[in-house]
Order: C-alpha cells, then sequence, then structure tokens
C-alpha cells in the first residue's frame, strides 16, 4: 500500500475515534444532565401542596458589567420581574466608559432591591472581571449568591426554581446551561460545533461524582451556597483566571463541596453573539482560556481541532482506497448523530449544526486570528485591558481538555 494510503489510513482510524468520542459522549450528556423546568416543576408543586416543608433563602444576584449599556437594561428588568421574595441585585460598574454606570444608578434609584457598586480603578494582579465578582460578594448578604452577566434574560420564576432544586437536592453549586439566541445560518452552526465540543470536552456527565475530576461553570448562571463559597479560597484564587466561570466550579468542586450543571432551556437566554465579528472579538480571550498564552498550545489545538472535525470528508478524497468509504460514512453518521442528539438537548435549530465542517474551517480561522492578535499583543485584551501573557501564565487555573 503507498504511504499516503497509509497516512490516510491513519487519519482516518483517529477521526473515527473522534466521532465514536463524540456519539457516546452526546448521549451521556443528554442522560446525565437534567432539564431545570421538569425537575424543578415537580418539587414547587409539591411545596406549595405543603408536602414538603420550605423556607426561601435570601439570595443575592451579582451582575458585573464593562461598558454593557446596549444590553444591561432589557438584562436586569428580567431580573427585577422575577417572584423571588427575599431578593438582593448588586449591579458592579466595572469602569465602564459608555454610560453604562448612569443606567446602573438610574435603575437602583427606582427599585430599592438594587445595590449600585462603582470600581473606578482596576488593581494589580487582578482581572477586571474577576474583581468585579469579588467586589460584589463582599457587599452581598444573600445566603445564595447569584453569578451572572449584564445580557442574560431570566425567564418568570427562574430563580426560585434554581434555588428550590438546589436546597432540595443539597447542590452547594449550580451552573445552568442557557439558550443561546442568535441569527444567521454560519453564526448559529458555529455556536453549535462550540455547544457539542464544550459539553463534550468538559466531560458534563461526570460534573456531580465526587469521584470524577470534571468540572463546570457558566457564566450566564453560577449559582452557589454562600456557606460553601466562604470555605473556599474566594476570587482571589481567581484573580487572573480568564475562565472564571468554570474556575469557579473547579474551586468549588476541589474544596469538597457538591458542583451540578442542568439544562436551563426556556428559563434562561443570551444572546451570546450577534454576528461573526462579535465572536471573532470574544474569541480573542481564547488566547489565555484554551492557549494559555502559548503560540505553539493554540497551533497544535487549532490544527487537531479541524483536522478531527473535517475527517468525515477525507475518506472521500479520490486518492484514497474505496475500503476507507465505510469509514467516512460511519463518521458523517456519528457527526450528524451527536450534533442533532445535542442540539435536541439545547433546544436549538438542528439544521446548521449538519454544517459542521464549514463551522470547523470557520473556527479554525477564529482560532488563527487570535493566535495572531495574542502573539502580536504579547497578551490577552480582555474587557478593554491588556493582561500580559507573563502575568496570566502563572496564574491560570483551568485546564481545558
Amino acid at each position: 500500500m503507498p504511504i499516503y494510503e497509509i497516512t490516510l489510513a491513519g487519519y482516518l482510524f483517529l477521526g473515527c475515534l473522534y466521532w465514536f468520542w463524540m456519539a457516546v459522549g452526546a448521549v451521556r450528556v443528554v442522560r446525565a444532565v437534567p432539564r431545570l423546568v421538569e425537575q424543578a416543576s415537580s418539587l414547587l408543586e409539591q411545596r406549595q401542596a405543603g408536602s414538603l416543608p420550605y423556607e426561601v433563602p435570601k439570595l443575592s444576584v451579582i451582575i458585573p458589567a464593562c461598558n454593557e449599556a446596549d444590553t444591561i437594561g432589557d438584562a436586569v428588568k428580567t431580573v427585577l420581574a422575577q417572584d423571588y421574595p427575599d431578593l438582593e441585585i448588586i449591579l458592579v460598574d466595572d469602569r465602564s466608559t459608555d454610560g453604562t454606570d448612569k443606567i446602573i444608578d438610574a435603575v437602583a434609584a427606582a427599585d430599592p432591591r438594587v445595590r449600585p457598586l462603582h470600581v473606578a480603578e482596576l488593581p494589580d494582579g487582578w482581572l477586571g472581571k474577576v474583581h468585579a465578582l469579588h467586589a460584589g460578594v463582599a457587599e452581598a448578604n444573600g445566603d445564595w449568591l447569584l453569578f451572572t452577566d449584564a445580557d442574560v434574560h431570566l425567564s418568570p420564576g427562574v430563580l426560585r426554581r434554581a434555588v428550590a432544586y438546589a436546597e432540595h437536592c443539597q447542590i452547594d453549586h449550580l451552573a445552568a446551561a442557557p439558550d443561546i439566541w442568535c441569527r444567521g445560518v454560519l453564526l448559529s452552526s458555529v455556536i453549535a460545533m462550540f455547544l457539542r465540543s464544550f459539553c463534550i470536552g468538559m466531560r458534563c456527565w461526570g460534573v456531580e461524582s465526587p469521584k470524577s475530576s470534571a468540572v463546570i461553570g457558566v457564566g450566564a448562571f453560577n449559582l452557589v451556597r454562600r456557606a460553601a463559597f466562604v470555605e473556599t479560597d474566594g476570587f482571589e484564587w481567581l484573580r487572573l483566571e480568564v475562565a472564571d466561570d468554570v474556575g469557579l466550579g473547579m474551586m468549588m468542586k476541589r474544596s469538597g463541596f457538591r458542583s451540578c450543571l442542568v439544562n436551563a432551556s426556556r428559563l434562561v437566554g443570551v444572546h451570546w453573539y450577534r454576528n461573526l465579528r462579535e465572536m471573532a472579538r470574544g474569541a480573542e480571550k481564547g488566547y489565555a482560556s484554551i492557549g494559555h498564552c502559548s503560540v505553539v498550545r493554540m497551533l497544535l489545538v487549532t490544527v487537531v481541532s479541524v483536522a478531527m472535525e473535517l475527517a468525515p470528508l477525507a475518506a472521500f478524497v479520490p486518492v484514497g482506497h474505496r475500503g476507507m468509504l465505510p469509514a467516512g460514512a460511519a463518521m458523517l453518521a456519528a457527526g450528524v448523530f451527536s450534533n442533532v442528539l445535542m442540539l435536541r438537548w439545547a433546544r436549538r435549530p438542528i439544521w446548521p449544526g449538519l454544517l459542521f465542517p464549514l463551522a470547523a474551517v470557520v473556527g479554525a480561522t477564529l482560532l488563527l486570528r487570535t493566535t495572531w492578535l495574542g502573539w502580536r499583543r504579547g497578551g490577552c485584551l480582555w474587557r478593554g485591558t491588556l493582561y500580559p501573557s507573563k502575568l496570566l501564565r502563572p496564574a491560570l487555573r483551568v485546564r481545558f481538555p
């Protein structure tokens, strides 16, 4: 057999392993991660009927905002509309220059549940968002702390559901996967690829098991029990962690507390990116979170990921042996199966997810752009501040698979 056919056969073998893992992983995610809307509804019905006693603990919602004038107003309205009886909302203005501070002050003046907090300067050795979260915790009085973002929308009753579920199941950290709203087929296909790769790569099915090293965190909805949080190293341990949401889940689990992921479809939603240009800017922090400020690591991640995603098509290259066609067909079937299953679980449109080879090329392009910018800048630009690589590397806690 010619050397090129041997090489192609080896490549397809690795591709088959990859897509088999994706198919199995999708099944495990769907089976293991419960839907909050279903689990909590039954629980609340029992408590309303009096069969389960329940006292509503105080809840503090902490929302950091840096130049979020376009989104924070509508997002906070959905928090204010919650029927949670003992609620305080802490809006942290992180050095905004676009009028976010004025919106926060106006909202606070109109509702006594809202407390404004303004950060004028960023201390040395801190990321802006992590410091804003740290400052918010210092002002919070709740028995539970919810960390969310300034563009996240909450459906009515979700806070009652989430706290009731966490209390009943004795969970210390509840991360909720939101609906991701977006427009455009190409953007939807890239988000579908990210959703599948992230949930399976993070082994979401093992998050709740204390024997598993799997951890998770969701920036849109990280709910923690305060009594447990104060027993951890706190946000000072994550002061330079770009993936602060996953870092929070890691910190809680390594401290011996129980962490859990739920599917919050229909209850929590976010306009993650409005277009590919916004996604490209958001991907820039991947130089630190994915590549740990290493060009070599970023290039390896990019090449390996795009090679595995495109492996099903390689079997149909004319130079290959006809016997390789079944491998390509099997990978395509696994690709369609895993994407459809994950998108149904996430209640997202199906057909953009079937464009995963195209999404892989777009994703690789974004990663290459991120790598070039990170190398040129000598670090990671995030929320308007440039953090040098030599500062970030020793302090990064999260290691993505």
